[in-house]
């Protein structure tokens, strides 16, 4: 088969993936998620394996501890967060009236005198716009708290998601041989090495970045609420949770925190505490991307922050909640396959002309 044809054949295939994730993409998070927790439970498996246990005695030892573990922290920590949930929801209207006052009557009138327009004109224009934007916020949040496609979404979570890691997780060995036997005899020792650099990767920055996110979420949680903010348990543990979403969960949670902060200081003028509730990101930020990340994440990932919030994006509009799950590890994988792309071009004709010095070769088996 001459390289066009394989250019061609794996271009369709790669065509026919984006298709079906692009189709299916409202289903999937459940056997995404249970296919991560497989992958992530495998080497413990393995381990479990070697000490004498079968497959499958290890790999119903391994999930029933895992479920043990969710469940204990599901009953401890869902009550609380249900509840102080329903008492951010009832609150929001009221702050937002309250920034709303702040901003328009009191500091508007203050720099109003400075500005090249009269406040009168664009103040109405502020009420509905905040009015309509609280109202708004509101009711998305209760249609994703209390809506029909919520409540199916965790359902299927919890249920869906153990049953396909059980079964993915005993039969992992036994898929990646297969796997393995399919590959282009011509081209395996690439693609497994490819792979290797590929799994090495997405295994690091998993376990690494579930890591981050524990503590991130510990951090969050108890230095808002010793600061005194209102539900501060609640939103340091939503950062902590989407953390593993790069830059969403800082951005957003450091909105939610000062808008939070403003609403409930300012009436009180106690603008000190506005600034600890600042000064607790800025140290979050810190300690995730000078300690946590360089420690814990190390070279896993090696891509640049512009190609990553550009792999979140994409994959996000394309296929929502899964395609920010699945953002980092596939740009990962294609960072590999551009990496390798670029090594194999400066070894080419193409880069080097007619006349000149192949080089050593790379290993990578196959014709140009």
């Amino acid at each position: 088969m001459t390289v066009q044809r394989q250019a061609l054949y794996w271009s369709f295939v790669f065509l026919g993936l984006l298709a079906f994730l692009y189709i299916f993409s409202d289903i999937l998070l459940p056997f995404i998620a249970g296919m991560i927790l497989a992958y992530v439970l495998d080497p413990m498996a393995d381990r479990l394996q070697k000490w004498g246990l079968g497959r499958l005695s290890a790999t119903v030892v391994i999930l029933l501890l895992f479920v043990l573990a969710f469940l204990i922290a599901l009953f401890i920590f869902i009550p609380l967060v249900v509840q102080q949930a329903n008492d951010f929801l009832a609150r929001v209207p009221g702050w937002i009236a309250q920034l709303q006052t702040f901003v328009v009557s009191d500091t508007m009138k203050r720099i109003a005198e400075y500005l090249p327009f009269q406040i009168a004109d664009v103040q109405g224009l502020i009420d509905r716009a905040v009015a309509n934007g609280a109202k708004v916020f509101t009711s998305v949040l209760q249609s994703i708290l209390t809506g029909g496609q919520f409540i199916l979404s965790i359902l299927s979570l919890l249920v869906i998601t153990p049953v396909v890691a059980f079964y993915l997780l005993y039969d992992w060995d036994d898929m990646v041989a297969a796997i393995d036997g399919w590959l282009p005899r011509d081209h395996r020792s690439v693609i497994r090495r490819l792979v290797a650099e590929m799994s090495d990767m997405i295994a690091g920055f998993v376990r690494a970045q579930g890591l981050i996110c524990l503590i991130l979420a510990i951090f969050y949680a108890a230095a808002l609420s010793l600061a005194g903010l209102n539900f501060g348990l609640l939103i340091g543990l939503m950062i902590g949770l989407i953390s593993f979403i790069p830059f969403v969960g800082a951005i957003l949670g450091a909105v939610v925190s000062i808008g939070v902060a403003l609403a409930q200081f300012v009436p009180e003028q106690n603008y000190i505490m506005i600034l600890v509730v600042a000064g607790i990101f800025v140290v979050g930020q810190f300690m995730e991307g000078n300690i946590l990340q360089p420690r814990l994440m190390g070279n896993h990932v090696q891509l640049h922050p512009v190609w990553l919030m550009f792999a979140l994006f994409a994959f996000g509009s394309l296929f929502g909640f899964v395609g920010m799950l699945v953002a980092v590890p596939a740009a990962a994988c294609i960072g590999v396959l551009v990496r390798f792309s670029i090594e194999r071009y400066l070894q080419s004709r193409l880069y080097l002309g007619a006349g000149g010095d192949q080089g050593p070769k790379s290993g990578a088996g196959g014709s140009e």
